[in-house]
């Protein structure tokens, strides 16, 4: 995807970090230049300062940055960048921890998203349901998938690589790139 080479891409795990057959290390597997968000404590949700670390990583290069956040890394990622401080080209947010249940909903009740951003929702979510994942999105101005029954996307759900997944970041990166570059969009039509 040549698109790709034009954004720095950071992985914004969740709680515990992704482990070896998760989907989001598999990506770095294949791809080696995204970066990982590393965080002090994987086993404590911190939202202010798992997203300052977010901030920390963002404000290291002025490079257009796609996002690639799972459970409470999605939480971190729309609380680093609900200010439009950085250039966020777009994120996606996969599984969704429910802020109401580490206590931080009022705090991202309020974050609207000014960057392309889709939500991914599982209707079997122990972390959060689909209906409230679609809310969530909606709060944050993204939009939202359900991609059915998976669990909580994590390497329990036996995804492999996710191409699925795969196929979604794909479109958010010619998202990102429409909004960019809207001129060379028009013309390729």
């Amino acid at each position: 995807m040549r698109a790709l080479d034009d954004y720095r891409v950071l992985v914004a795990p969740g709680l515990h970090g992704s482990g070896e057959e998760h989907w989001q290390t598999r990506w770095e597997r294949l791809h080696p230049a995204f970066e990982r968000v590393m965080q002090d404590d994987w086993a404590v949700p911190d939202l202010p300062r798992w997203a300052w670390r977010l901030e920390q990583h963002l404000a290291q290069s002025e490079r257009p940055t796609l996002i690639v956040a799972h459970s409470f890394g999605c939480l971190a990622t729309v609380h680093a960048t609900r200010h439009d401080r950085f250039n966020v080209a777009g994120a996606l947010l996969v599984a969704p921890a429910d802020p109401d249940k580490f206590g931080v909903a009022d705090t991202l009740q309020e974050a609207r998203l000014s960057y392309p951003a889709v939500v991914i929702g599982s209707t079997d979510d122990p972390w959060m349901q689909a209906a409230r994942a679609s809310w969530w999105a909606n709060v944050w101005n993204s939009g939202f998938i359900s991609m059915g029954a998976l669990g909580h996307i994590n390497a329990d759900s036996g995804l492999g690589d996710w191409p699925q997944g795969w196929h979604q970041f794909e479109q958010l990166v010619r998202m990102a790139d429409t909004l960019a570059h809207p001129q060379t969009s028009l013309l390729a039509r």
